[in-house]
């Protein structure tokens, strides 16, 4: 079983690398773990029913930035030890996105191991210093968080005047001997480490924002990961990474989906229409019965029909290949906060055994139990719109019941997609005030640089950062795709692929279906007669929400 560790490759190997060619989906989201925008934007980008959590921690000055929060999330819920099961992420590829996130990890820790050398040498030798610097910048950072604007001149007004105060105690220290170079020692030495760890943050944000702005271009260096590729049979650490990007990679192409009520297949989306055709069962020679079949024969009529989508009778463009799965659709609750995947002897690396998936099909269709569906997936806009129709037949007693429902999913947020910008600042000439001039400001100003550098210590035991200064927890149950994912209705030609998608599917599976009906003897008159009603109804160019029983 792929969630006991199994592993499902043959051996150590390097992970696919992200970079030319990723989708724009896949490319955004992995761009996030690159920014260094505030934490709480990501809150910007929930929708109505996936909400991001953010937690704030004891101190703002260890606050991290959305990429360090969302790198940390994301590692912790998709290769951490007893996660959670995980959402499909169609329309892009999750392990990328997670390698950029370990990639991101790692420059973020090559630059904290030289900032925690230059906090050691210029910081915890000169402690007293230190501590009285660090007090001033929390408390500024404190008061400069208020929104009264009086309150953040008055926080930087309170580090110059202790910055004046310093330099005074320079010139007139009262001590002499060693404890006066040593004090002067501690009010000189953290400015000395500060301009440093400027320096070294200032070089590490520009290698950050330049991978950010490559992967929204749809180019740029690959991730990569050394801790993913282990040295030596022994290597424990890097095997769990790598198995784990191995057990995202099995869990992204399981067969198995979750319906959760309103909210939909979760990874698929809400249902936007639903058409059903039921008749009864009737032979077409009263003299005799209909030759047995079953609701897996008539799926798989359909199967072989839908594989032919994108053949038509004029050469128009038209459909591209479409994806066409056997699906198991398991359901839980509304409000769930986590899913589980089946095991046994007919799961293998979260795929249901094709004998089981026939079974569901022609026995489960009435009572508890798993579901059966038929799906055709078409990933469109270069991944930011997935079209799924999903088909179910049922039998009971002597009615034959097909149902084609439609499920959208829109566009990744545009919060992803935003490039970084140069920090600028314009200001009036003296003289021709009526014309303005620009300079660029650092990337990396110098209450950044005190955090970065305050932060670097801890690095290496993350879940103290997680209590000083804050995490960022994912929307659950969590799927990269669905969590960040717009309405596809705001965008009018998403809106119309996806309607447009409707018809010509079913179209291909009354069609089908009616085929086998008719080669086992049944009277096809009146399924004909209601599927050309449905035809009419089909028209209706209007989204519904199907999910949402006005009971």
């Amino acid at each position: 079983m792929a969630d006991n560790g199994f592993d499902f490759s043959p051996g150590a190997q390097i992970p696919l690398q992200g970079g030319a060619g990723q989708d724009p989906a896949t490319n955004a989201l992995a761009s996030a773990s690159y920014r260094d925008t505030p934490m709480e934007e990501i809150l910007k980008a929930d929708n109505d029913v996936h909400k991001s959590k953010v937690t704030k921690g004891r101190f703002s000055l260890f606050e991290p930035n959305l990429g360090e929060a969302f790198a940390r999330a994301l590692q912790l819920r998709t290769l951490g030890g007893g996660r959670k099961a995980l959402i499909q992420s169609f329309g892009m590829e999750p392990q990328t996105v997670v390698l950029h996130a370990l990639a991101a990890t790692r420059i973020r820790k090559d630059r904290d191991i030289k900032l925690t050398a230059v906090t050691a040498v210029f910081g915890l030798l000169f402690l007293p210093g230190l501590l009285v610097w660090l007090g001033v910048f929390q408390l500024r950072r404190t008061i400069a968080g208020s929104k009264d604007r009086r309150a953040g001149l008055m926080g930087t007004a309170l580090l110059a005047g202790v910055a004046l105060l310093a330099v005074i105690l320079l010139l007139r220290l009262p001590f002499d001997g060693v404890l006066g170079w040593y004090v002067r020692g501690a009010i000189v030495a953290p400015v000395i480490g500060w301009l440093l760890a400027r320096r070294i943050c200032e070089s590490t944000a520009k290698d950050l924002r330049a991978r950010w702005s490559d992967l929204l271009a749809g180019g740029g260096l690959g991730a990569k990961v050394p801790e993913a590729v282990p040295g030596n049979p022994g290597d424990a650490t890097r095997e769990a990474v790598r198995q784990g990007i191995e057990n995202l990679t099995a869990e992204q192409n399981s067969n198995v989906l979750f319906y959760a009520g309103p909210k939909g297949i979760l990874g698929m989306g809400t249902r936007w229409g639903s058409w059903q055709l039921a008749e009864a069962l009737v032979p077409k020679d009263p003299a005799k019965e209909i030759h047995q079949f079953r609701s897996y024969d008539v799926i798989r009529a359909i199967h072989d029909q839908l594989k032919l989508l994108e053949r038509g009778p004029l050469n128009s463009g038209g459909f591209p290949p479409p994806s066409v799965k056997h699906w198991i659709v398991s359901p839980v609750g509304e409000g769930a906060d986590s899913v589980s995947r089946p095991d046994g002897q007919d799961v293998e690396a979260y795929q249901v055994k094709p004998h089981e998936i026939q079974r569901i099909c022609n026995h489960q269709q009435f009572g508890a139990g798993n579901r059966h569906y038929l799906g055709v997936q078409f990933v469109l806009w270069d991944g930011q719109l997935v079209i799924t129709m999903m088909i179910t037949v049922t039998v009971l007693h002597e009615t034959l019941r097909i149902e084609v429902s439609g499920h959208a999913l829109g566009p990744i947020h545009g919060l992803f997609s935003g490039g970084p910008s140069a920090k600028t600042v314009s200001r009036p000439k003296t003289i021709r005030f009526w014309e303005t001039t620009s300079r660029t400001l650092p990337l990396v100003e110098p209450k950044e640089a005190v955090r970065l550098a305050v932060r670097a210590p801890f690095t290496w035991y993350p879940p103290i950062l997680d209590f000083l200064g804050g995490k960022l927890s994912l929307p659950e149950p969590f799927g990269l795709r669905h969590a960040w994912a717009d309405q596809p209705w705001k965008h009018r030609f998403m809106a119309d692929d996806a309607m447009r998608a409707a018809t010509p599917v079913l179209r291909v599976a009354h069609k089908a279906a009616l085929r086998v009906l008719d080669e086992h003897g049944v009277d096809t008159s009146g399924f004909s007669s209601r599927a050309a009603s449905l035809f009419g109804a089909v028209q209706d160019p209007s989204p519904k929400r199907v999910d949402a029983y006005d009971a």
